[in-house]
C-alpha cells in the first residue's frame, strides 16, 4: 500500500491584504504539518487574494506575492510537505496567474494557468495571459532578492507535472478543469495520480452539483486523486466564494468542507491508499491502450517519497454523501457570510436597514438575523476571531462577548419604519413584529412632514401642486409624488445611519441595507437614488420567486414565525393612497408578474436572446396558454421597459451576487444603458412572424374537415393591465 495523506483548505483571503493572507496561509500549513499530511494545497491567488482585478496590473502587487513567498521559503513552513501556493508571476513581458509549488524550501515548478476564466463575472484575460506552450517546460529566472534568499537561480516554469519516487502530482487550475479537453485527461494517461485544483470560486444558487460533478467525472473511468481547493467568504466585492474544498478518489467523495461558514481557514484532510488508483486504470483496458500510445507531457524529477508505508494504525478515508444544501438554506447562509466579512472588514458598528414590513426587506431583515444566529454559534464553538470581532463591532465591556443572538442583533442593527399616509397598519404591524423576533433596534418614523414641505416648495416655485391619479391626477404627476416619498426614505436612512451611533455614544457608522431584488432591477422597478440605493444590498441578486419560498422556509428554521405572514401579502409599493376600490399591487403596476420576469431574465442573459429570438422560445413555452400576437405583446412590454430603465443599472447598489440572470452593470451584465426603446427593427420582425404564423392558424382552422374550428387555447397568462404606469419609472 502507498498511503497518502493530503489536505485542503478553505481560506478566508482579502484581495490586496498581503498580512491577512499570509497568516491564514501560515494556519493552513500548520494544520496540515501537524495532521501529517504530506500535500497542502490553497485556493487560486491565495497569497493576493483572487479577486484584486485591476491591481494585479500594478507591479506592486506582483512584488508583494513575491516577499510573502519569499517569507515562507525562508521559514520551516514548506519543511517535509508539498505546498501550492497561487499567485501572480510576470515571465519576461507577460503576466500569468500561477501555482508555485514549494518543497523543503524550493520551488520546484511553477504552473501557469493555460485556461482563462474570462465570462460572467471573470475577466481574467484583462489581467494575464494564457500559457500556451505545451511540450516543454522552459527556465523561469527567479526575481534577484528571491535567488538571493533561496540560493536558487531559476525554476522549470510551464505545463507538466511532478515526478516523486512513488508518485506522480500535478496542477489543474480552477476554469481548466471545466474546458472541453482538460488537462487531466492526459495528464492521467502519464502516470499522473494526484490532481491539484486551486479555485476561486464563486457562490450561486444551485451550482454546487455541476462542480461537484465535474471532479467526480474528472476521476472515475481514469482514476486518481482530485483535490480541490477554494476561496471562501467576501474578498472584497460582489462575489461570495462558497469553498466546499474536497478531495475526490476514483470517483468518490471523501472528504468535503463547508460551504458557508464565518471561519478564516477550515482545513480538509483524507487518507488514501494510491494503490486504489493504480488497481482502477490497470484493469481498465481502453486505458492502458490509450496510455500506451499518450503524447508525452514534461515533468518535474524530484527524488523524494511523499507516501508512508503499510500502518495498521493508519484508517483510509472513505466514500461519503455529497451535503447539499437547499436554495432557501443557502440564501440564508450565504449572504448572511458575506454581511459579516463586509461588516468586520469595513470598519462600520452595524447595519440600517430601511424595513417595510414588504418581502423583500423583510428578507434582508431574516439575513442579519441568520448572521448573528451564525456569529453566536461559532463563539459558542470556540472561534477566537469571531469572538474577537464580534466584542470589538459590537462594544462589548471587557469579559463580555455576545451568547444571544437577539441581544447582538440590538446591538449592531437597526430597523427603520419609513411610514406615510400611504402606508397601512398591516405593513407597520409586520415590521414591528419582525423586528422584535430578530432583535433589531426599531425606529417607526413618519415621512409625511417632510413630503409636505417638499411639495409646499414645489408649489411656491411654481404655483401648481401635484395630485395622485386616483384624486384626479395625471400619470407625471402621480409617479412624481411616489419619487419623492421613495428619494426621502433614501435621504434619511443614510442620516440616521451616521448620526444614530453618535446618538447612541458609540463610534463608528453603520452601512445602510439595499432591499431590491434581481427581478425588479431587471424591469428597472425602483426608483433612482431612493431607498434601494443604499451601501451594499444582500439580496439584489435573488429572484423574487426565491425570496417567497426562503421567507416561508425562515419562518420555521430561523424561528421568525411573522415571515410567513409577510410572505402571504400581495407586494406593494404603498406609494398611492389607499381607497376602498383601489390598492396598489407591484406586479399590476409592473405590467408584469415576477414569475414572467424570471422567464425573461434567464432569456435575455443566460440564453443570450435578443426581441425575435425571445419571442420564438416563448411561443413553445407558452403556445397552449397565449396566442402569437399575446406572446409578442409581452415581449415588447417587457424590452420597451428594460431598456427605459437600464440606465438604473449603473447605479445600482453592490450586490451579493447569487443569480445567472442578473442585470448588474458594472461587474456581470454588460450592456449598454441608452437604448432606442421602439426597437423597430427587431419589433417589426416579431409582428411579420406573428402575421406568418396568425396566416398558417387560419390556414390550418380552414382545412380540418372544412370546419371552422378554432385550434388554439385561450386565457392563462394574459396581459396584466398596467395600473398607473410604472410608479418608480423616472431618472
Amino acid at each position: 500500500m502507498r498511503l497518502l495523506k493530503v489536505a485542503t483548505c478553505n481560506l478566508n483571503q482579502w484581495a490586496m491584504d498581503f498580512d491577512c493572507n499570509l497568516s491564514n496561509i501560515k494556519e493552513s500549513i500548520a494544520e496540515a504539518k501537524a495532521a501529517g499530511a504530506m500535500i497542502r494545497l490553497g485556493p487560486e491567488l491565495e497569497i493576493t487574494g483572487y479577486g484584486c482585478e485591476d491591481h494585479f496590473l500594478e507591479l506592486d502587487t506582483v512584488a508583494h506575492a513575491w516577499e510573502c513567498l519569499k517569507e515562507l521559503l525562508l521559514g520551516d513552513w514548506t519543511d517535509g510537505i508539498l505546498c501550492s501556493f497561487g499567485m501572480p508571476v510576470i515571465k519576461d513581458s507577460e503576466r500569468y496567474n500561477c501555482q508555485v509549488l514549494c518543497l523543503n524550501r524550493k520551488i520546484i515548478m511553477i504552473r501557469p494557468k493555460m485556461w482563462l476564466a474570462n465570462d460572467g463575472n471573470y475577466r481574467e484575460l484583462r489581467w494575464f495571459t494564457a500559457w500556451k506552450s505545451k511540450d516543454h517546460l522552459e527556465d523561469f529566472h527567479l526575481p534577484s532578492e528571491v535567488s538571493d534568499a533561496l540560493s536558487q537561480t531559476t525554476v522549470p516554469f510551464g505545463y507538466g507535472y511532478v515526478q516523486f519516487l512513488d508518485t506522480a502530482v500535478a496542477a489543474e487550475v480552477c476554469e481548466e478543469l471545466f474546458t472541453p479537453q482538460p488537462p487531466h485527461a492526459e495528464l492521467a494517461l502519464n502516470g499522473v495520480e494526484v490532481f491539484m485544483n486551486a479555485s476561486g470560486s464563486h457562490h450561486q444558487l444551485r451550482k454546487l452539483d455541476l462542480r461537484n460533478r465535474a471532479f467526480i467525472s474528472a476521476t472515475h473511468t481514469r482514476g486518481g486523486v482530485y483535490m480541490y481547493s477554494n476561496h471562501q467568504g467576501c474578498d472584497g466585492g460582489r462575489l461570495y466564494y462558497d469553498g466546499c474544498s474536497c478531495v475526490v478518489v476514483n470517483g468518490d467523495m471523501v472528504a468535503q468542507g463547508s460551504q458557508f461558514s464565518l471561519k478564516d481557514v477550515e482545513m480538509v484532510f483524507a487518507q488514501i491508499d494510491l494503490d486504489a488508483v493504480a488497481s482502477l486504470r490497470s484493469s481498465v483496458s481502453s486505458f492502458q491502450e490509450q496510455a500506451s500510445c499518450k503524447a508525452k507531457v514534461p515533468k518535474v524529477f524530484v527524488p523524494y517519497k511523499l507516501c508512508q508505508p503499510f500502518n495498521l494504525l493508519m484508517s483510509l478515508s472513505s466514500p461519503l454523501k455529497i451535503r447539499y444544501h437547499s436554495p432557501e438554506e443557502e440564501i440564508a447562509l450565504g449572504p448572511a457570510c458575506w454581511l459579516w466579512d463586509y461588516l468586520r472588514r469595513s470598519g462600520a458598528s452595524g447595519f440600517l436597514l430601511p424595513l417595510s414590513g414588504g418581502a423583500d426587506s423583510s428578507s434582508v431583515a431574516a439575513i442579519v438575523g441568520s448572521m448573528c444566529q451564525l456569529v453566536v454559534k461559532e463563539i459558542a464553538n470556540g472561534d477566537k476571531q469571531i469572538k474577537a470581532d464580534a466584542i470589538r463591532i459590537g462594544h462589548y465591556a471587557d469579559g463580555q462577548f455576545p451568547t444571544d443572538s437577539k441581544e447582538f442583533a440590538k446591538r449592531i442593527f437597526y430597523t427603520v419604519f419609513m411610514g406615510s399616509e400611504n402606508s397601512s397598519e398591516a405593513t407597520t404591524t409586520r415590521a414591528k413584529m419582525l423586528a422584535d423576533e430578530v432583535g433589531s433596534w426599531h425606529l417607526n418614523v413618519s415621512i409625511d412632514g417632510v413630503v409636505s414641505s417638499l411639495i409646499s416648495l414645489f408649489q411656491t416655485l411654481t404655483g401648481k401642486r401635484p395630485r395622485y391619479k386616483v384624486d384626479g391626477g395625471s400619470n407625471i404627476e402621480n409617479l412624481g409624488l411616489q419619487n419623492i416619498q421613495a428619494r426621502v426614505r433614501m435621504v434619511l436612512a443614510f442620516m440616521l445611519a451616521s448620526l444614530l451611533p453618535w446618538v447612541h455614544n458609540k463610534s463608528g457608522f453603520y452601512l445602510v441595507l439595499g432591499s431590491s431584488n434581481v427581478d425588479e432591477g431587471l424591469r428597472g422597478y425602483l426608483t433612482k437614488y431612493d431607498c434601494s440605493s443604499a451601501d451594499i444590498n444582500p439580496i439584489g441578486s435573488i429572484s423574487k420567486m426565491d425570496l417567497r419560498t426562503f421567507l416561508k422556509w425562515a419562518a420555521v428554521h430561523l424561528g421568525y414565525s411573522s415571515l410567513a405572514e409577510i410572505e402571504a401579502a400581495p407586494p406593494t409599493a404603498e406609494l398611492e393612497p389607499i381607497r376602498a376600490n383601489y390598492s396598489q399591487l407591484d406586479e399590476v403596476d409592473m405590467g408584469m408578474t415576477y414569475e414572467e420576469l424570471s422567464v425573461y431574465g434567464r432569456l435575455r442573459k443566460i440564453f443570450r436572446c435578443g426581441p425575435l429570438s425571445m419571442f420564438k422560445n416563448l411561443c413553445y413555452k407558452w403556445g397552449t396558454k397565449l396566442t402569437p400576437a399575446e406572446v409578442a405583446d409581452k415581449v415588447k412590454y417587457f424590452f420597451k421597459y428594460y431598456s427605459i430603465n437600464r440606465h438604473k443599472m449603473t447605479v445600482l447598489t453592490p450586490s451579493y451576487h447569487a443569480e445567472s440572470y442578473s442585470p448588474e452593470d458594472n461587474r456581470f451584465d454588460l450592456r449598454q444603458f441608452l437604448y432606442n426603446v421602439r426597437w423597430p427593427y427587431q419589433f417589426r420582425k416579431i409582428d411579420e412572424l406573428v402575421n406568418e404564423l396568425d396566416g398558417d392558424k387560419v390556414a390550418l382552422t380552414k382545412s380540418i374537415d372544412g370546419e371552422n374550428v378554432n385550434v388554439t387555447a385561450d386565457g392563462g397568462m394574459g396581459v396584466v393591465a398596467a395600473g398607473s404606469g410604472d410608479p418608480r419609472a423616472g431618472f
